[in-house]
């Protein structure tokens, strides 16, 4: 059923929030090449294991481990870049970073779709666990953990005060406030966005378009983006990130062709590869090498939970109120940003 189906694709968050946190403690306390290496091995078992489910029960519980061994691949990844990357590079190397994401997105949606078409859902999920497989691979070259260099800090970093004390770090903040807005606002733009179109006779080929458009001004700009914040600093260009998804937000909604809309979501692309690198910059910035695990933990957990609430919450006030209204919705919480990005910036709290 659709409601059955709603909750299985809901287990990954509901085990994948918690995860990071915690595993991006466990990263601090070990390093980053196991629970990297693990992570991707237990995904890539997650990804045989769909394969062989034949019931709603099976696929839930194996929906739940992937959620579990997906809470150690962003942090460690996250985490093992930073090392590799200098005061003046940090950046550049998340740009890079973003690019990978939004380039694994971009190439996956429509190979999976397809392979399934073409071989079905079995050799699809088997694929996907060989690549995985590939990438545990690789993970193992990383270079040993120096895990005696870190000292532990007095502050409970593991404990929930410890967590609370990272949020109210000035740059710590800003990233965290924009990286849940934006995916709040990219689930549930992602909800709305077959809706709207179809007022106007457009139908699901446009909305692929959409967002091919989106990801490739998002891929586009990451890499420079990062470059730039190197030299200017993170705060400003996290700004103007936010008040460019901000103006594409608001302007969708009146929108009546693909045409516009297509200029619409290149904005929203720009924005959002103008937003990433800069905030997860502030993450290396604000978090001293051993609590570097945790503090990516929680981003990407964070990002997780944007998405998760962002496309029920948002697909909800569609349903109740509008599509209109929903996504007007979505540029109100990314007003919720700007404000915490002004109020450091104003006060002058975050030396970025």
């Amino acid at each position: 059923s659709v409601a059955a189906t709603g909750f299985i694709v809901g287990l990954y968050s509901i085990a994948n929030t918690p995860a990071n946190i915690i595993f991006g403690r466990i990263i601090d306390r070990i390093g980053k090449k196991i629970p990297l290496f693990v992570g991707l091995i237990g995904s890539a078992l997650s990804l045989f294991l769909y394969s062989l489910c034949r019931l709603p029960v099976h696929l839930g519980m194996v929906r739940f481990m992937h959620g579990i061994f997906g809470g150690m691949v962003g942090p460690s990844t996250m985490s093992a870049l930073s090392d590799c990357a200098g005061e003046s590079r940090r950046g550049q190397v998340m740009g890079i970073y973003g690019v990978c994401i939004a380039s694994a997105t971009l190439v996956g949606y429509p190979a999976s779709g397809f392979i399934a078409t073409n071989w079905g859902y079995n050799v699809l999920f088997i694929t996907g666990s060989a690549l995985l497989i590939m990438g545990s691979l690789a993970a193992m070259t990383l270079p040993r953990d120096q895990i005696n260099a870190c000292k532990s800090r007095t502050i409970g970093i593991g404990s929930i005060k410890g967590v609370i004390e990272l949020v109210k770090r000035p740059g710590l903040r800003v990233a965290y406030a924009a990286i849940v807005s934006l995916y709040f606002c990219f689930g549930g733009l992602i909800t709305l966005l077959p809706f709207h179109v179809r007022q106007y006779n457009l139908e699901a080929f446009h909305v692929g378009i959409l967002l091919g458009v989106f990801s490739a001004f998002f891929i586009l700009l990451q890499a420079p983006v990062g470059r730039m914040t190197d030299k200017i600093g993170r705060l400003k260009p996290a700004m103007l990130g936010i008040l460019v998804c901000l103006g594409s937000l608001i302007a969708l909604p009146f929108l009546e062709n693909i045409y516009t809309m297509a200029i619409a979501m290149a904005f929203f692309g720009m924005g959002y590869g103008i937003i990433f690198p800069s905030v997860s910059s502030l993450v290396i910035d604000f978090s001293a090498t051993e609590e570097r695990g945790i503090a990516t933990g929680v981003f990407h957990a964070l990002l997780t939970v944007g998405v998760a609430v962002g496309a029920p919450v948002i697909g909800g006030l569609g349903q109740w109120l509008g599509v209109q209204i929903g996504l007007f919705a979505c540029a109100a919480t990314m007003m919720v940003a700007l404000m915490v990005a002004l109020h450091n910036y104003k006060n002058r709290l975050a030396n970025v």
